[in-house]
Protein backbone atom coordinates (compact mmCIF):
# COMPACT_ATOMS: atom_id res chain seq x y z
CA UNK A 1 0.00 0.00 0.00
CA UNK A 2 1.34 3.44 -0.89
CA UNK A 3 0.95 6.73 0.95
CA UNK A 4 -1.58 7.80 -1.69
CA UNK A 5 -3.91 5.03 -0.52
CA UNK A 6 -4.39 6.78 2.84
CA UNK A 7 -6.81 9.62 3.50
CA UNK A 8 -5.81 12.92 5.10
CA UNK A 9 -8.41 14.09 7.62
CA UNK A 10 -8.48 17.79 8.50
CA UNK A 11 -11.71 18.18 10.49
CA UNK A 12 -10.11 17.62 13.90
CA UNK A 13 -7.84 19.69 16.18
CA UNK A 14 -4.92 17.63 14.84
CA UNK A 15 -4.90 16.57 11.18
CA UNK A 16 -4.23 12.87 10.71
CA UNK A 17 -3.55 10.20 8.13
CA UNK A 18 -6.19 7.46 8.08
CA UNK A 19 -5.95 3.87 6.86
CA UNK A 20 -9.06 1.66 6.82
CA UNK A 21 -8.91 -2.11 6.30
CA UNK A 22 -10.05 -3.13 2.83
CA UNK A 23 -12.53 -5.51 4.41
CA UNK A 24 -14.02 -2.71 6.54
CA UNK A 25 -17.06 -2.54 4.27
CA UNK A 26 -18.06 -6.07 5.22
CA UNK A 27 -20.46 -6.81 8.07
CA UNK A 28 -17.98 -7.82 10.75
CA UNK A 29 -17.00 -7.29 14.33
CA UNK A 30 -15.51 -3.89 15.21
CA UNK A 31 -11.98 -3.36 13.94
CA UNK A 32 -9.00 -2.83 16.24
CA UNK A 33 -7.75 0.76 16.35
CA UNK A 34 -4.07 1.67 16.10
CA UNK A 35 -3.04 5.25 16.94
CA UNK A 36 0.51 6.19 15.86
CA UNK A 37 2.47 9.19 17.17
CA UNK A 38 5.37 10.45 15.03
CA UNK A 39 8.80 11.65 16.13
CA UNK A 40 10.64 14.97 15.89
CA UNK A 41 11.66 15.14 12.24
CA UNK A 42 8.24 14.02 10.99
CA UNK A 43 6.53 17.18 12.25
CA UNK A 44 6.06 20.43 10.31
CA UNK A 45 7.27 21.76 8.00
CA UNK A 46 7.32 18.21 6.60
CA UNK A 47 4.08 17.55 4.74
CA UNK A 48 1.74 15.34 6.78
CA UNK A 49 1.59 12.40 4.39
CA UNK A 50 5.39 12.33 4.00
CA UNK A 51 5.98 12.72 7.72
CA UNK A 52 3.57 10.03 8.85
CA UNK A 53 4.84 7.46 6.35
CA UNK A 54 8.54 8.06 7.09
CA UNK A 55 8.38 5.59 9.99
CA UNK A 56 5.70 3.56 11.71
CA UNK A 57 2.88 1.27 10.62
CA UNK A 58 2.08 3.18 7.41
CA UNK A 59 5.66 3.26 6.15
CA UNK A 60 6.19 1.22 2.96
CA UNK A 61 7.67 -2.12 4.00
CA UNK A 62 5.99 -2.22 7.41
CA UNK A 63 3.96 -5.28 8.31
CA UNK A 64 0.89 -5.69 6.09
CA UNK A 65 -1.04 -6.58 9.24
CA UNK A 66 -1.09 -2.87 10.12
CA UNK A 67 -3.35 -1.99 7.21
CA UNK A 68 -5.21 -5.31 6.85
CA UNK A 69 -6.19 -5.82 10.49
CA UNK A 70 -6.36 -2.34 12.05
CA UNK A 71 -7.92 1.04 11.55
CA UNK A 72 -4.82 3.24 11.71
CA UNK A 73 -4.96 6.94 12.58
CA UNK A 74 -1.71 8.92 12.72
CA UNK A 75 -1.96 12.61 13.69
CA UNK A 76 0.66 15.28 13.11
CA UNK A 77 1.68 17.85 15.71
CA UNK A 78 1.42 21.56 14.85
CA UNK A 79 5.14 22.03 15.60
CA UNK A 80 8.24 19.90 16.13
CA UNK A 81 9.23 18.88 19.64
CA UNK A 82 8.57 16.57 22.57
CA UNK A 83 5.03 17.92 22.71
CA UNK A 84 2.57 15.04 22.59
CA UNK A 85 1.73 15.49 26.30
CA UNK A 86 -0.04 18.73 25.36
CA UNK A 87 -2.23 16.97 22.79
CA UNK A 88 -3.86 14.26 24.92
CA UNK A 89 -7.35 15.65 24.44
CA UNK A 90 -6.86 15.97 20.69
CA UNK A 91 -5.75 12.33 20.53
CA UNK A 92 -8.76 11.34 22.62
CA UNK A 93 -11.02 13.09 20.10
CA UNK A 94 -9.43 11.11 17.26
CA UNK A 95 -9.95 7.86 19.15
CA UNK A 96 -13.60 8.80 19.69
CA UNK A 97 -13.96 9.41 15.96
CA UNK A 98 -12.39 6.02 15.19
CA UNK A 99 -15.00 4.37 17.41
CA UNK A 100 -18.08 6.31 16.34
CA UNK A 101 -17.46 7.04 12.66
CA UNK A 102 -15.37 4.07 11.54
CA UNK A 103 -16.56 1.24 13.76
CA UNK A 104 -13.41 0.90 15.84
CA UNK A 105 -13.29 -1.55 18.73
CA UNK A 106 -13.45 0.07 22.19
CA UNK A 107 -11.83 -2.99 23.71
CA UNK A 108 -8.94 -3.21 21.24
CA UNK A 109 -7.53 0.28 20.85
CA UNK A 110 -3.73 0.61 20.92
CA UNK A 111 -1.26 3.47 21.20
CA UNK A 112 2.17 3.39 19.59
CA UNK A 113 4.81 5.98 18.76
CA UNK A 114 8.42 6.36 17.68
CA UNK A 115 11.10 8.46 19.42
CA UNK A 116 9.36 11.59 20.79
CA UNK A 117 6.18 9.79 19.80
CA UNK A 118 7.25 6.97 22.12
CA UNK A 119 7.49 9.54 24.89
CA UNK A 120 4.00 10.63 23.91
CA UNK A 121 2.71 7.08 24.29
CA UNK A 122 3.56 7.18 27.98
CA UNK A 123 2.53 10.80 28.50
CA UNK A 124 -0.90 10.31 26.96
CA UNK A 125 -1.49 6.90 28.54
CA UNK A 126 -0.79 8.37 31.98
CA UNK A 127 -3.40 11.06 31.34
CA UNK A 128 -5.94 8.84 29.56
CA UNK A 129 -5.34 5.27 30.77
CA UNK A 130 -8.90 4.07 30.15
CA UNK A 131 -8.63 4.40 26.36
CA UNK A 132 -5.99 1.77 25.68
CA UNK A 133 -5.72 -2.01 25.61
CA UNK A 134 -1.92 -1.90 25.23
CA UNK A 135 1.00 0.43 24.56
CA UNK A 136 3.84 0.03 22.05
CA UNK A 137 6.55 2.70 22.48
CA UNK A 138 9.39 2.40 19.96
CA UNK A 139 12.74 3.77 21.14
CA UNK A 140 11.44 6.58 23.39
CA UNK A 141 14.01 9.10 24.56
CA UNK A 142 12.99 9.30 28.24
CA UNK A 143 11.62 7.10 30.99
CA UNK A 144 7.94 7.68 31.88
CA UNK A 145 7.05 9.53 35.06
CA UNK A 146 5.30 6.44 36.40
CA UNK A 147 3.86 3.09 35.37
CA UNK A 148 0.66 3.56 33.31
CA UNK A 149 -0.63 0.19 34.50
CA UNK A 150 -1.21 -1.21 31.00
CA UNK A 151 0.37 -3.96 28.88
CA UNK A 152 3.57 -2.57 27.31
CA UNK A 153 5.85 -3.77 24.52
CA UNK A 154 8.94 -1.55 24.48
CA UNK A 155 11.04 -1.78 21.30
CA UNK A 156 14.41 -0.40 22.40
CA UNK A 157 17.20 1.14 20.33
CA UNK A 158 19.90 3.80 20.56
CA UNK A 159 17.72 6.36 22.34
CA UNK A 160 16.27 4.17 25.09
CA UNK A 161 19.08 1.62 25.47
CA UNK A 162 21.24 3.79 27.81
CA UNK A 163 18.23 3.94 30.17
CA UNK A 164 17.28 0.28 29.82
CA UNK A 165 17.58 -0.45 33.54
CA UNK A 166 15.29 2.43 34.40
CA UNK A 167 12.70 1.41 31.80
CA UNK A 168 12.80 -2.21 32.94
CA UNK A 169 12.53 -1.36 36.62
CA UNK A 170 9.80 1.25 36.30
CA UNK A 171 7.62 -0.82 33.96
CA UNK A 172 8.52 -4.32 35.21
CA UNK A 173 9.58 -5.39 31.73
CA UNK A 174 11.06 -8.72 30.66
CA UNK A 175 12.60 -10.01 27.47
CA UNK A 176 10.02 -11.73 25.25
CA UNK A 177 9.70 -15.42 26.04
CA UNK A 178 5.98 -16.30 26.04
CA UNK A 179 3.12 -15.05 23.84
CA UNK A 180 0.98 -14.31 26.89
CA UNK A 181 3.31 -11.95 28.76
CA UNK A 182 2.13 -8.37 29.13
CA UNK A 183 5.36 -6.47 29.84
CA UNK A 184 8.05 -6.86 27.18
CA UNK A 185 11.48 -5.29 26.65
CA UNK A 186 12.88 -6.12 23.19
CA UNK A 187 16.22 -4.87 21.86
CA UNK A 188 17.73 -6.08 18.59
CA UNK A 189 20.86 -3.93 19.00
CA UNK A 190 19.85 -1.59 16.18
CA UNK A 191 20.21 2.17 15.85
CA UNK A 192 17.33 4.59 16.32
CA UNK A 193 15.83 4.46 12.82
CA UNK A 194 16.73 0.79 12.36
CA UNK A 195 14.79 -0.04 15.51
CA UNK A 196 11.66 1.64 14.12
CA UNK A 197 12.01 -0.05 10.74
CA UNK A 198 12.44 -3.49 12.27
CA UNK A 199 9.76 -3.06 14.92
CA UNK A 200 6.99 -1.90 12.62
CA UNK A 201 7.59 -4.69 10.13
CA UNK A 202 7.45 -7.35 12.86
CA UNK A 203 4.20 -9.30 12.46
CA UNK A 204 4.60 -10.80 15.91
CA UNK A 205 4.21 -7.49 17.75
CA UNK A 206 0.97 -6.69 15.91
CA UNK A 207 -0.31 -10.14 16.84
CA UNK A 208 0.69 -9.45 20.45
CA UNK A 209 -1.33 -6.23 20.35
CA UNK A 210 -4.35 -8.07 19.01
CA UNK A 211 -4.19 -10.46 21.95
CA UNK A 212 -4.58 -7.57 24.42
CA UNK A 213 -8.07 -6.39 25.35
CA UNK A 214 -9.03 -3.43 27.48
CA UNK A 215 -10.26 -4.32 30.93
CA UNK A 216 -13.67 -3.01 31.95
Amino acid sequence: MSANDFAVVHDMPLPYLLSLPVKSGEAAAPFPVFIFLHGYEEGPPMELRDGITAHGPLRPGSSPLATSEFIVAAPQLPARGDLWRFEAEAVRDIVHQMHTRYGGDFQRTYLSGFSFGGNGVFDIALRLPDLWAALWPVDPTRVPESDPGLPVWLSSGDASRPRSRQFIARLQLEEPHTPSQQRVYADEGLDHVGTATSAYRNDGIYRWLLSQHRKE
